[in-house]
């Protein structure tokens, strides 16, 4: 019995000392970090791989025969683009609060599974309104998704490890749009086979690879540290240790009451934070949506318009990958982004004044297409590159569990609620000048500098004033208000 007493002293102490040397000790914490990076990036990675080759693909069988056959006039198209965004900006707040209270292997990968299953039935819809519905349904599934996933992050990574890690997981939305042009490409050629048109082919084997897939990065994806059954106890209590260097313990927010609804609602960051990612939403989804489009107005074929897609797709990537390793790297994260979306300004001032499409009669007639198909390059670079920065900066500057989760998804859901602007601004009959089109995008990337601008003056002033104690009458609060801060608790700093 004393032999048992003592073994249980001697593996507790050894735990101690281990965890109290983890921090010194570079080997270790990569071995850790390479751990948490194969249980939660890469699954993670693989989901939202799977998740923008759904959400976009309508965006690639626009070119592939889809209004013809579903008789899709007007702006009907158009609609089907948008009903896809009311239950994803909706629900995505909802989600991450649910998402706190179960496992997120079970929940993310549910929701992945039946947007596949959405996405497949899609192949087979007769009208518009069984499109419409389909849409709506891949929507509501897909909501809670990427939300859920920044949470998850967060709850892993350091501030300044989070950032690369986002600029490696947004790349898998990139390189998606890229393998998605060249899969509508491929399975276009599938058109006729079995009495089925090409596009319902992307639809269908586009969804089959969601569900087939998803099983197989359950078994992978990691819960909540406390939860992760990868980790040993020791590297559990070392994760703890890590965080609450990176974040002061007392800022914390774990009960949802109202008085965390207050400090939630009324704080200026959660609003400035929505205004970026609008700003920023709007050229996403409409490059992400119309990218196709914008090529085919140039006198492509669909099937080329797709494949050109392509090295846009792949060069944005990298230069996402680039400015997200350099914003780590120098622990900036404003500076990145206004240069970013300056290098996206460029390019759509240039498809806004492209002028008329050159023809055999008229070859002089307006810029060259090499030009304006350069611009595209500049426009998904730029656009994409904010991201990744955009969304580690905004976790950071949210803390408590209540507090990052609700901040996260209503910053998400501000910005995915751009898509309903998006998916109206690009309309056929202004092709190939899209004068709407180009002139929103250009306004909505200015809000988006400005307010990028506002929120660093915002976290540097307030920094500034809780270095001179001015907000050191928080800490006479009662002490269950006092507990519940969250990121209003005196001594925790903002980033920039």
């Amino acid at each position: 019995m004393e032999k048992s007493e003592t073994k249980k002293i001697e593996e507790a102490r050894e735990e101690i000392s281990s965890f109290q040397t983890h921090e010194d000790d570079a080997k270790t914490r990569r071995h850790l970090l390479r751990k948490i990076d194969l249980h939660v990036l890469l699954p993670l990675w693989i989901l939202l791989f799977l998740s923008f080759l759904d959400r976009i693909n309508l965006g690639n069988v626009a070119v592939l025969g889809i209004m013809d056959d579903l008789h899709l006039t007007g702006n009907a198209f158009n609609i089907a683009l948008q009903v896809f965004f009311i239950p994803f900006v909706l629900l995505e707040v909802p989600s991450n609060i649910v998402l706190r209270k179960v496992r997120p292997s079970v929940w993310l990968c549910s929701l992945c599974f039946l947007w596949g299953i959405a996405c497949l039935c899609q192949g087979f819809v007769k009208s518009n309104a069984s499109l419409i519905v389909c849409r709506v349904l891949v929507g509501v599934f897909e909501a809670g998704f990427t939300p859920g996933s920044y949470y998850l992050m967060s709850m892993y990574y350091r501030r300044y490890e989070l950032q690369r890690r986002v600029s490696i997981y947004w790349c898998a939305g990139v390189f998606s749009a890229s393998f998605g042009g060249l899969l509508a490409y491929a399975l276009a050629q599938m058109d006729g086979m079995g009495n089925l048109a090409g596009w319902r082919w992307v639809m269908i084997m586009e969804g089959l690879l969601t569900v087939v897939v998803v099983p197989l990065v359950y078994l992978a994806l990691a819960d909540w540290p406390e939860q992760a059954t990868f980790l040993t106890s020791s590297e559990k209590q070392h994760i703890q240790w890590r965080m609450a260097q990176d974040i002061p313990t007392t800022a914390r927010m774990d009960r949802l009451d109202k008085q965390a609804w207050q400090r939630i609602l009324k704080d200026w960051k959660l609003w400035v934070c929505g205004i970026m990612y609008i700003g920023i939403g709007v050229c996403i989804y409409a490059t992400a949506l119309f990218l196709p489009s914008i090529l085919f107005s140039l006198g492509y074929s669909g099937i080329q318009a797709n494949v050109r897609t392509i090295p846009i797709w792949l060069v944005a990537g990298v230069v996402t990958i680039i400015v997200g390793f350099a914003s780590d790297w120098t622990k900036h994260r404003c500076g990145f982004m206004v240069l970013s979306a300056m290098v996206a300004l460029i390019g759509l001032v240039i498809l806004f004044c492209q002028g008329d499409t050159p023809t055999p009669l008229e070859p002089d007639a307006g810029l060259d297409v090499g030009v304006r198909y350069m611009a595209c390059f500049f426009i998904a670079s730029g656009t994409y590159a904010i991201n990744p920065p955009l969304i580690s900066w905004t976790s950071s500057s949210f803390a408590g569990h209540y507090k990052r989760a609700i901040g996260i998804a209503f910053s998400l859901a501000a910005g995915n609620s751009a898509g309903f602007i998006s998916s109206n601004i690009f309309v056929r009959s202004e092709a190939p000048r899209y004068f709407v089109g180009y002139g929103v995008c250009i306004g909505a990337m200015t809000l988006q500098i400005v307010a990028t601008i506002v929120f660093a003056m915002g976290l540097m002033w307030e920094n500034r004033r809780r270095d001179r104690g001015e907000r050191d009458g928080r800490k006479l609060l009662p002490e269950r208000e006092a507990q519940n801060l969250g990121d209003d608790e005196p001594n925790y700093r903002f980033s920039l």
